[in-house]
């Protein structure tokens, strides 16, 4: 169940509030090898199942069963999402507009490699400009398709029972979870570089009160909260490979 103070609760006659828990996929192949993926790649690495199963733990934990699942159609979301689908019984509405952007001719090249081939869209992207990473999406742009999946998240809830709470848990990827968050706290046309880069296998929470009139509010409950610590990861030393 979802935790709360009677203090967060809004000051409505009729409203419904709706907690949107987004999951970045564990550690991929591509995130190991320091690789650009956007809408390719093959998978997780063992580090990144392990994460997988232990954030699927904490999901259970902290809000049980959701209402909804939702997850991106790429192998390293789907693999991400399976522990706690397998926990919980459900399965995953796939969504390919939660995908992570498209980066066209740089998918499944090193980053080091694009950095010296490309020197000029790499100080552009430093600089804030939204360039298209290898002729790919701008931020702007899977922005508007990550709010629109958002929008068609809340809306089943819309006519539910007054003062109710519901879960939806979002398997996807770090760029839909900082376009998502800027869009739901209304931030500028790239206030996401305002925020940091989600983790591998991290959960924020966005919770949305919806008004019997049809408008929301946001609240930001966590933003990029690291997913738990690893067995072999609590005896090692920070400086350990």
């Amino acid at each position: 169940m979802n935790t709360h103070s009677v203090l967060d609760d809004p000051d409505l006659a009729d409203w419904r509030a709706v907690r949107v828990v987004l999951v970045r996929h564990g550690e991929s192949q591509g995130n190991a090898a320091a690789r650009f993926e956007g809408q390719t790649g093959p998978g997780l690495t063992p580090r990144g199942h392990a994460q997988a199963r232990a954030i699927a733990d904490g999901l259970v934990g902290r809000h049980g069963a959701p209402d909804l699942v939702l997850a991106s159609d790429l192998v390293r979301v789907s693999e991400s999402a399976a522990p706690h689908l397998a926990r919980t019984g459900l399965a995953a509405r796939v969504d390919p507009r939660w995908r992570e952007a498209a980066v066209g001719t740089w998918s499944g090249r090193g980053i080091r490699e694009i950095a010296a081939e490309f020197p000029d869209a790499i100080r552009a992207l430093r600089r804030g400009e939204d360039v298209r990473r290898g002729g790919g999406e701008t931020f702007a742009e899977v922005r508007v398709r990550v709010a629109a999946a958002l929008d068609d998240a809340l809306a089943p809830f819309a006519g539910t029972p007054v003062g109710s709470r519901h879960a939806v848990v979002v398997f996807t990827h770090g760029g839909p979870v900082r376009v998502a968050t800027a869009e739901a706290m209304a931030l500028p046309a790239g206030g996401h570089r305002g925020l940091d880069a989600p983790t591998n296998c991290s959960a924020t929470e966005l919770e949305f009160v919806l008004a019997g009139d049809g408008s929301r509010t946001t609240r930001l409950v966590a933003y990029n909260t690291p997913a738990p610590t690893l067995p072999e990861e609590a005896t090692c030393s920070p400086s350990s490979p």
